[in-house]
């Protein structure tokens, strides 16, 4: 069963590209391992469990968007690579599209909240000769400007996530579609850029007739990194990140937002809550659909 989040006259489907395993403590920055475990327990490496999430939204003008792309088939023979990240995809995210009866011919736009692996990945899987090519061939893919940048020039910091095989023939083959800051795709539909993880990454609000759902990337990963301290070792600008969350987290609130999260192997959304200073998962906003 696929989960269906109902906003308005948009539909958005929470999906996966399978399960990977990332540093508890890079995970959680400056938060002691003591507080998240108990909630995320890590492994005999330290590593805890994530989800490899996508986002697809049906639009009222009837196009299949697809909000990051996961890993691909391309690492499935790279055995060293599976293991530092514990790569696991039993059910990947083209067979969880078939069950929505959508395949990747039926992509119109491909947004990336950023260009690292885990999001980006998936943009392309080899083609004839063994090269990358576009995964879905019949999209443009939209990114912000200064992550697109970025990504070009990475540095000791950020050059294990950034790979070019992931997104370098998309430029060649003209499919990129670079925008700067907030930018409505069509009615109801917006990205807004995040700050704090990289320079240029984004998230996609959802609004329509009164309601409004929100893809949060990694500005907010999963459900136990709602409360504002926090934030991930990984965020390059981590007080751009405290700032973000706290503007955006109030306005979720006041305005009953629905929250989408893409790394969280529990829950991939909620409504939010607030009690005693701190913000919480209070329920899950998706209803199960069957498959078409």
């Amino acid at each position: 069963m696929i989960a269906r989040i109902k906003v308005g006259r948009f539909e958005a489907f929470p999906l996966s590209d399978g399960r990977f395993k990332l540093d508890g403590g890079a995970m959680f920055g400056v938060v002691p391992k003591r507080l998240w475990d108990r909630h995320d327990p890590a492994d005999a490496d330290n590593r805890i469990a994530l989800n490899l999430g996508a986002l697809l939204i049906r639009t009222p003008r009837g196009r299949n968007v697809l909000v990051d792309a996961g890993l691909s088939s391309k690492y499935d023979r790279n055995r060293k690579f599976l293991d530092i990240y514990a790569v696991d995809r039993p059910r990947t995210l083209r067979e969880e599209m078939a069950e929505l009866g959508v395949l990747p011919k039926d992509i119109r736009l491909v947004i990336n909240t950023h260009l690292h692996f885990d999001h980006a990945g998936g943009d392309t899987e080899f083609g004839e000769g063994g090269l990358p090519a576009p995964a879905f061939p019949s999209a443009r893919y939209l990114i912000q400007k200064n992550e697109w940048e970025d990504a070009q020039h990475p540095h000791e910091r950020n050059k294990a996530s950034y790979l070019d095989e992931n997104y370098a023939i998309l430029e060649e083959r003209r499919l990129l579609e670079l925008v700067d800051g907030e930018y409505e795709i069509e009615p109801g539909l917006t990205v807004i850029r995040s700050g704090g993880h990289t320079r240029g990454p984004q998230v996609v609000k959802i609004a329509s007739e009164g309601e409004t759902a929100i893809f949060l990337g990694d500005l907010i990963p999963t459900g136990s990194h709602l409360p504002l301290p926090y934030i991930m070792a990984y965020d390059l600008f981590p007080l751009g990140t405290l700032e973000t969350k706290r503007a955006l987290l109030k306005r979720a609130l006041d305005e009953g937002w629905t929250l989408i999260f893409q790394h969280d192997v529990r829950r991939r959304s909620c409504k939010l809550g607030f009690k005693d200073g701190r913000y919480f998962a209070k329920s899950d906003a998706a209803a199960a659909v069957s498959s078409s």
